[in-house]
């Protein structure tokens, strides 16, 4: 397995490739997601709009709990596979065995906060005191059960890593399928409220996390347990290859909660007293509505990640370009087609999430989805950039995309779209990454001449 994994990335023609490993992670991530719509349409269709408007508000919470999960996930990936692509194994045993452990110290560190400070943490969230008991139950059932759930996370990136792509998309469909019973299960069966809700996902992803290591403990797979031996240096580099993903959660659940405190005050001045609890609810249709596109985009640029990282780490650079042009044109037509279907089935992606009875909650999130999805003619671009960066150890660059359009571009197109009310909110979205796709085309310029003075480098090397 470990020759056939390491051959495919070094030799198999890139479209290839990109069918092989691309697309089932795509669907995998696509899987992973699934459990938020499900949850969302749950939710919206049992519990009502101030169930949805109250999980929309702890959501980000959890997120921030998951994001060091990704912190340690895919700054560890980055580095084990350009280790590998070195043919360091011992290296990459190392860090894959390191990262596992600290990713466990992190989820318990973070479950403690969030468990005993649930109630001060919704409150700066956004939540009033109608959402204030629904928030907390639902944060403090995710912290719970957080230590193992997001060891979760970092499996998938490990088993595409070691080739096992088809075992990971499996794996993230039955969790699905899994959370869609226990959903059922403590929803309609027992009548419970959110913290079913939280139940359900989480005793899912512990079921999959457990079942996802088992490759690893059978010692079949490329990357392979090890007695753990941690350094500074390798601290340094996995903060730095995370950075982007981690800094772009955060700043993410950091502009959620302005997002939430606008969407209240302008809701408020726009439909009176519950206006803002609707329109914290229609933000939460956008996000649930996202989470039926944005996967697939990311599933494609992180799924070929690896198969970058390892033949930058050999100094194959054509062959990078090549793969990473698969990755563009992948993605393109993604974004166009997320983009089709999120304007013309916005009605029924709406009705998933909200009941019948709901004339305005409804109305509004269609309209708002009209709007919103315009962004996906953009979005693709600065994805799969940033994840080219981060796959090349490329930090820096990748954080300043992440950041600004996490945080810094959505802050100013608020401001800037301030006077058109919820509209204004509705349109942040397409403007922000519009500002993104400028970015990423200029800091691409400056990678495209690295390659090149590589290229170069190699070239007089290799005639010497």
């Amino acid at each position: 397995m470990k020759r056939d994994t390491e051959a495919m990335y070094a030799s198999m023609h890139p479209w290839k490739l990109f069918f092989i490993i691309a697309f089932p992670g795509m669907i995998s991530m696509f899987a992973m997601s699934i459990y938020s719509i499900i949850e969302g349409a749950f939710i919206g269709q049992r519990l009502g709009e101030s169930a949805f408007a109250a999980v929309n508000i702890a959501f980000p919470l959890v997120m921030i709990n998951f994001s060091l999960a990704d912190l340690i996930g895919v700054g560890a990936s980055v580095p084990i596979s350009i280790a590998l692509g070195r043919k360091d194994h011992k290296t990459a045993n190392n860090i894959f065995s390191c990262s596992v452990i600290m990713i466990f110290a992190a989820s318990v560190i973070m479950g403690l906060i969030m468990m005993f400070a649930a109630t001060p943490l919704c409150r700066m969230m956004g939540a009033d005191d109608a959402l204030l008991s629904t928030s907390v139950r639902y944060l403090r059932t995710c912290a719970l059960f957080g230590p193992l759930a997001s060891i979760f996370f970092a499996m998938d990136n490990y088993l595409r890593i070691s080739g096992y792509v088809k075992t990971s998309m499996v794996i993230n469909i039955c969790s699905n399928l899994l959370t869609l019973a226990l959903l059922a299960l403590f929803l309609i069966g027992f009548h419970m409220d959110v913290t079913g809700s939280a139940l359900a996902i989480s005793i899912s992803m512990c079921v999959c996390s457990l079942v996802a290591m088992i490759p690893f403990l059978r010692r079949k797979t490329l990357l392979q347990f090890a007695k753990p031996k941690f350094h500074i240096a390798m601290f340094k580099e996995i903060s730095a290859c995370g950075s982007p993903v981690f800094l772009n959660n955060i700043s993410g659940r950091i502009t959620s909660i302005l997002m939430n405190i606008s969407l209240m005050t302008i809701g408020i001045k726009t439909w009176g007293e519950g206006g803002g609890t609707t329109a914290v609810a229609v933000y939460a249709v956008l996000m649930y509505s996202s989470d039926l596109c944005w996967p697939l985009l990311y599933g494609i640029s992180d799924s070929l990640s690896p198969a970058i990282g390892y033949n930058w780490g050999a100094a194959s650079y054509d062959r990078v370009k090549k793969i990473i042009r698969c990755a563009f044109i992948g993605t393109g037509i993604i974004g166009l087609v997320s983009t089709s279907i999120l304007f013309f089935f916005s009605g029924t992606i709406a009705s998933f999430f909200v009941k019948a009875e709901d004339i305005m909650l409804f109305n509004e999130s269609v309209h708002a989805i009209k709007l919103f999805c315009f962004a996906y003619l953009f979005r693709w671009f600065g994805v799969t950039t940033q994840s080219f960066l981060s796959a090349i150890e490329k930090p820096v660059m990748a954080t300043l995309i992440s950041v600004s359009t996490a945080f810094v571009f959505p802050i100013l197109m608020l401001g800037a779209l301030w006077s058109l009310g919820l509209n204004g909110i509705w349109l942040n979205f397409v403007g922000v990454n519009l500002l993104s796709t400028l970015l990423s085309g200029i800091l691409l310029t400056r990678v495209d001449r690295d390659i090149k003075k590589r290229q170069t480098e190699l070239t007089v090397i290799s005639d010497q």
